[in-house]
């Protein structure tokens, strides 16, 4: 017998089944990270993100599982749907509350879908059209994908596909920073030398950090910075500060920080998480301006990090076109949206169908920007 429900709280299945399912490398798929977005207060009810997590269970066994969230905003997902919940606004049609099967606050393409098998994720993805009408929801949104989810989905009526463009760092194997500056134009060579001899010279060193390195003391440092790039916006963070100390506390061994320091005094973080062959940014924070920092910091540490490492690839975050004269390469990423409303899936779907022609484009173009020579 089959089953599809939905768990309020991830505390109530325990790690050990969650964690059963999810994929080696995923750092932000175990029942450790997500459980510490809700145990810290960061994703709860007050925050306009309720846990609504998919459970697929036949024979009286977990079979399939989606991270979700119910949900009456649109912030903190990174694929931008406000101008259709405008739209709805406008046209008198609900568009909250809807069902988004995500990673909150994170940006980072992966599974989903976590399942035994081809023949469970299937059932779970076919049951959710049923869920959204008796949960009175106006569509559901599964965001950053990876290839086998995509490959699934794309085959079922009703879904819809949608592009967007990130920037990643690629290691194929470099001996060290130099031995990657010379793949660069010389142009380029120079600036990033350029900009890396700046921060050098204004006295700051850098210290890499574990998880388990780091005491209460640090953490509140490193929180300060992560809200002050908030604060310097005027808005609220995301993120509690007692989300990082249950962080260090339930996986330090994917929690690495940098930080920099001038004359013996932290001045700005960069935390990032690891998984697999990959470096994930995610959060950076700085009390004080500093020329170039940032891209010391967020960009240049970290590949020297994946360098050491023997690390494939870098994820420094979602945006920024700053990344492609860095030699971060543009790369597709999905997500997938299934709309009950007739009237909106129809203008969402041309939309979609033009946007993602635009995005292609793009990522095409954005390849002309990157500073390797062409020899």
């Amino acid at each position: 017998m089959t089953s599809l429900y939905s768990l309020a709280h991830l505390r109530d299945l325990p790690a050990t089944t969650w964690d059963a399912l999810v994929p080696e490398g995923q750092p932000f798929l175990r029942h450790a990270f997500l459980s510490a977005l809700e145990d810290s207060g960061s994703v709860v009810p007050d925050t306009g993100w309720a846990a609504e997590h998919l459970v697929l269970e036949r024979d009286g066994q977990v079979r399939a599982l989606l991270p979700a969230y119910r949900k009456w905003h649109s912030f903190g997902e990174y694929v931008f749907d406000h101008g259709w919940a405008d739209a709805c606004e406008r046209a008198g049609i609900a568009y909250y509350p809807k069902l988004l099967g995500a990673v909150p606050f994170s940006p980072v393409s992966g599974p989903r879908l976590l399942a035994e098998n081809a023949e469970d994720g299937l059932l779970l993805l076919q049951a959710i059209p049923e869920y959204l009408v008796k949960g009175g929801l106006s569509g559901a949104h599964i965001n950053f994908t990876d290839d086998a989810l995509d490959e699934r989905i794309a085959g079922l009526p009703g879904w819809m596909e949608r592009l967007g463009c990130q920037y990643h760092w690629r290691n194929p194997g470099y001996r060290d920073f130099q031995d990657f500056l010379d793949t660069l134009s010389s142009r380029k060579r120079k600036q990033m030398r350029k900009e890396r001899e700046q921060v050098a010279g204004q006295g700051i060193d850098f210290q890499w950090l574990r998880g388990d390195e780091l005491d209460e003391t640090r953490w509140d440092f490193i929180y300060l910075c992560y809200a002050n790039t908030y604060a310097v916006r005027r808005r609220a963070p995301y993120l509690t500060r007692e989300f990082f100390s249950l962080l260090a506390e339930r996986m330090p061994e994917a929690v690495r920080v940098v930080v920099a320091r001038q004359n013996g005094r932290d001045v700005a973080m960069a935390l990032s998480l690891l998984g697999g062959d990959s470096l994930y940014g995610r959060y950076w924070g700085c009390l004080d301006e500093f020329d170039r920092l940032h891209f010391e910091t967020c960009f240049y540490q970290g590949m020297d990090f994946a360098i050491d490492a023997g690390l494939q690839r870098f994820d420094a975050g979602a945006q920024g076109e700053h990344k492609l004269i860095r030699g971060f390469e543009p790369v597709l990423t999905r997500s997938w949206h299934y709309l009950l409303h007739p009237g909106l899936k129809r203008a969402v779907d041309e939309f979609l169908a033009e946007e993602r022609e635009g995005v292609r484009e793009y990522a095409e173009q954005a390849r002309g920007m990157l500073p390797y020579r062409r020899d």
